[in-house]
């Protein structure tokens, strides 16, 4: 069924209208279906600015309706999926608010790492909130938070909820692997492994300060050893260390 808003049976008089292209002035005519139009004075291709996009943000058929997809929804769908799963991350472990709070901090610390290094910003982020959703099966199963039990746990987990949502196959693929074994880097990694990785070691260096604190010295030589990325040797020295 075709979408009424996109059915010309519906469409009155405001359906055809005018723009200014941001770029040169000229005017572009503009159909109320059109997702961009190229402008044809300087060949921009503008984004239709009377498109609401909010169900194509979201709406896995979004393509068929509206055609190729400018860059600005691509991001907007990125942005919409990264808060879903944040939100799937919170149901998912309920009341326990110190697993919630890890992964919402492993998730700012990663983005922030993920800037400077050139990560794939949803692919990291959605790694960061996902990371350890297996740890809840691997204490039913086995009486065990160790990492090999949430490597063997997390992905499944993962993978149903982003199909659920609509994740694209390859953002799913890449997560599920990085959750698969983001206790323990492989010889080659990804950026967006790196990344994930250094802020969860942010996080766990956080808890264990709190719990057993070691001194100084110990701390520098543990970011000096432990990280992947120089960013995250930077975030690690001014968390852990005021620096």
């Amino acid at each position: 069924m075709q979408c009424p808003g996109q059915d010309n049976r519906y469409w009155d008089g405001s359906a055809v209208f005018e723009a200014p292209c941001p770029e040169c002035g000229h005017t572009v005519e503009f159909f109320k279906d059109d997702s961009t139009r190229p402008c044809g004075n300087c060949g921009l291709r503008i984004l239709n600015p009377k498109t609401d996009f909010g169900c194509a943000a979201y709406c896995p058929y979004a393509k068929q309706c509206l055609g190729d997809l400018p860059p600005q929804l691509l991001n907007q769908k990125q942005d919409l999926l990264k808060e879903q799963v944040a939100v799937e991350t919170r149901n998912y472990f309920g009341d326990d608010a110190r697993r919630i709070n890890h992964a919402l901090t492993v998730a700012r610390y990663a983005e922030e790492i993920g800037e400077q290094e050139k990560a794939n910003d949803a692919v990291l982020l959605i790694a960061a909130y996902l990371h350890d959703i297996g740890i809840k099966e691997a204490e039913r199963k086995y009486d065990s938070t160790a990492a090999r039990y949430q490597h063997e746990e997390g992905p499944p987990i993962a993978r149903e909820i982003l199909t659920k949502l609509s994740a694209p196959p390859g953002l799913i693929d890449e997560v599920c692997d990085i959750i698969g074994h983001h206790h323990t880097p492989r010889p080659e990694e990804t950026v967006n492994f790196k990344c994930l990785y250094d802020a969860d070691l942010i996080v766990n260096l956080e808890e264990q300060q709190q719990l057993s604190p070691s001194s100084p010295e110990h701390l520098a030589k543990v970011i000096e050893k432990s990280f992947l990325t120089a960013s995250g040797r930077t975030l690690a020295a001014k968390v852990l260390l005021n620096q």
